[in-house]
């Protein structure tokens, strides 16, 4: 009991300390986790029952790692606002299960094929989204780049990461701070659908924006 104890602590002081390039959207969820680990080891050690304690830990660090992000009344009325902005443009709007919004945006929105430059359908929503942000000032924003198979990483990664930042540039002179952002390309290595269609190729070929706001920072 005391071993399971010991371990849920040192998961939770590994999750408060965080690792040095965790944005602050991790490093709130990773907190989370960790203390609701402890919190639900503790609990079941208390029935003196080995096995409550140990799914009590994991049970906890489920819930702990939601609760590193809060899903505000602001937050449930950005995504209301992103839905209504993209309605009938094929851009998926939804609340993730860490308490974050997501928005899901396809190539045929977003950029053309082997193209960094923002197409001129995807303006109108960031203008839109770029007001929301403006509202929420303590919300944190991650945008993923994303290509289809063709071609090599070589050619991929810096593409998907050229979307990622003429994104967050593009929302950046619309007034988004941009120390509330983090980008990052990841190629071809997490694709949604398999590549061997033009309609599958599409799908891959996408942008990931994700906005958290940290209980840390309410």
């Amino acid at each position: 009991m005391r071993t399971q104890l010991a371990a849920s602590a040192l998961i939770a002081t590994m999750a408060l300390s965080g690792c040095a390039d965790m944005s602050e959207t991790q490093r709130g969820t990773a907190t989370g986790a960790g203390l609701g680990a402890l919190a639900g080891a503790v609990i079941g050690a208390a029935t003196g029952n080995r096995d409550t304690a140990a799914t009590g830990a994991v049970l906890g660090g489920v819930a702990g790692a939601v609760a590193g992000n809060i899903w505000s009344k602001k937050m449930e009325n950005q995504k209301r606002a992103m839905e209504q902005a993209t309605q009938g443009t094929g851009v998926q709007v939804s609340q993730t299960a860490d308490n974050r919004l997501k928005l899901d945006i396809p190539s045929d929105v977003s950029f053309a094929t082997g193209k960094a430059d923002i197409a001129s359908n995807f303006r109108p929503v960031l203008d839109k989204f770029a007001s929301s942000l403006v509202e929420n000032q303590v919300t944190l924003v991650t945008i993923v780049g994303h290509t289809d198979s063709t071609g090599s990483d070589a050619v991929n990664r810096p593409l998907s990461m050229n979307r990622a930042t003429h994104t967050r540039d593009y929302l950046v002179n619309r007034g988004v701070g941009f120390k509330r952002f983090t980008v990052d390309g990841r190629g071809s290595s997490e694709p949604v659908a398999s590549n061997d269609s033009a309609a599958n190729r599409a799908r891959n070929r996408r942008v990931e924006i994700f906005v958290a706001e940290p209980a840390s920072a309410r």
